[in-house]
């Protein structure tokens, strides 16, 4: 059974529009996007967060969104404690559940993030983690 850790404890991506993008580079994978001023206030006038993920060894973007999740259509659902959050899974994460393919980079890292967003899912296999706003 897989475990949750939430990691963005004072910090959330947009709720409506958070427009992921991807981009990497070797073992490094940075996901962009627009936070949430609206919930955390210190977060307004930034422009964006970037969440970096070191030692990377793949990532996918799945297209289970929050309906998804609320109709049962996600491996997590009612396993995940709830939809828009950033967690670390522990345990089994049932990679094997979900057909998205993965994109490969060149790290060996084996932790297990999860980001739901509105429409689509992150997962990214990594050895850490951080976020930076950017203005």
């Amino acid at each position: 059974m897989p475990t949750f850790t939430r990691l963005n404890e004072d910090w959330n991506a947009e709720p409506n529009a958070p427009h992921l993008s991807v981009k990497h580079n070797g073992e490094t994978l940075l996901a962009v996007m627009k936070p949430n001023p609206w919930l955390y206030p210190k977060y307004e006038g930034i422009a964006k967060i970037i969440v970096r993920f070191g030692g990377c060894a793949m990532y996918r973007v799945t297209p289970v969104n929050d309906h998804g999740w609320y109709l049962g259509q996600c491996r997590f659902s009612g396993i995940a404690p709830s939809w828009g959050e950033f967690y670390e899974v522990s345990g089994d994460t049932r990679d094997d559940v979900d057909p998205t393919p993965w994109v490969k980079l060149e790290g060996y890292g084996e932790r297990h993030f999860q980001f739901y967003l509105r429409d689509e899912t992150l997962e990214v296999k990594a050895r850490d983690w951080s976020m930076r706003p950017e203005s």
